[in-house]
């Protein structure tokens, strides 16, 4: 993973947001190394046993802000090439996304 932020905003339906969120709960559990992206170039993640998760609810004027934040330590190492990739990436059209 590159040393840099990386940041993604996108406007997904409810069934696409599901979906997305599905696909990572489904490479969380699994473990191993992980690539997420909403649209784009994705990012390789290795994943550790555990995670900090924090949560984060916001009401603010006529919007609702929902974070879900996990946090672990960062390894630079590379992942064992006998590790199983598990792959993350909404097949989301960019036209008209954002």
């Amino acid at each position: 993973m590159s040393d840099g932020k990386i940041e993604q905003k996108v406007t997904l339906s409810r069934q696409e947001a599901a979906r997305w969120l599905a696909d990572l709960a489904r490479a969380l559990g699994e473990g191993g190394t992980v690539e997420v992206a909403l649209i784009g170039t994705s990012v390789p993640l290795n994943l550790p046993e555990e995670f900090q998760c924090e949560l984060e609810l916001e009401p603010y004027g006529d919007k609702v802000e929902l974070e879900i934040e996990f946090t672990w330590p960062n390894s630079h190492a590379e992942p064992a090439a006998s590790r199983d990739r598990s792959t993350v990436a909404a097949a989301i059209p960019t036209a008209d996304r954002r």
